[in-house]
């Protein structure tokens, strides 16, 4: 059973990596024949795995046609958006400019601006998921850490909506450093206000993508 369970974890980790970097765009079906073949995994582990990311909100089941990747709509973005509002708008009211979290938050803005620079746009997008994720490490609850890992995994389905995921990207980065830069000078009240910004832009462009999309 174990090994059941931990086969069907690292088949939904191949997965889900698979689905952020757009192996599989919004709304595709997922083979159940041509994935078990493709990871090496039996059906049975792959319909383990499936129902995983179906609980991350990832794929969904459609009665008598199969597993699908899933199409976040509008609402969905304006939802996800308020949830990353609650726990980061706390979480830089937590954050001290000398702690674990603060110094993984400036990493992830390095890495992003490097990926940039290289024109690594992919890279960029995940380094931007680890600023968000590190952020939220400020708080005391690795229960709220859990939901905003769930909450950025789901993220990555609405950036695969963008006609230009690179452009939405590219232009967050120094944004980032700006959050960073207020943080680090111990003005939480100014990283609140950029950060409240950045996500507001950010759900906006994600809305028209996804209703565009739909």
């Amino acid at each position: 059973m174990t090994r059941t369970v931990s086969g069907a974890a690292s088949t939904a980790d191949r997965l889900r990596a698979m689905i952020a970097a757009g192996d599989f765009s919004p709304g595709a079906q997922l083979s159940e024949e041509r994935l078990s073949e493709q990871l090496g995994v039996s059906r049975n582990t792959l319909r383990e795995a499936f129902r995983l990311l179906a609980r991350d909100r990832l794929v969904e089941h459609v009665f008598n046609r199969g597993v699908f990747v899933r199409r976040l709509t509008a609402e969905d973005v304006t939802d996800l958006y308020a949830a990353r509002q609650v726990l980061e708008g706390a979480a830089v009211r937590a954050i001290a400019p000398d702690s674990a979290a603060m110094r993984d938050v400036a990493a992830a803005v390095d890495d992003a601006r490097v990926a940039a620079a290289a024109g690594d746009w992919q890279a960029v997008g995940t380094a931007d998921i680890r600023f968000h994720a590190a952020l939220v490490r400020a708080l005391p609850s690795e229960r709220l850490w859990g939901l905003m890992d769930g909450l950025l995994a789901e993220m990555r389905l609405a950036f695969l909506t963008t006609d230009d995921p690179a452009a939405f990207h590219a232009g967050f980065v120094d944004r980032n450093q700006a959050i960073v830069a207020a943080l680090r000078a111990g003005d939480p009240e100014a990283a609140s206000t950029l950060l409240t910004d950045y996500l507001d832009d950010a759900a906006r462009t994600l809305r028209s993508a996804a209703a565009a999309a739909d």
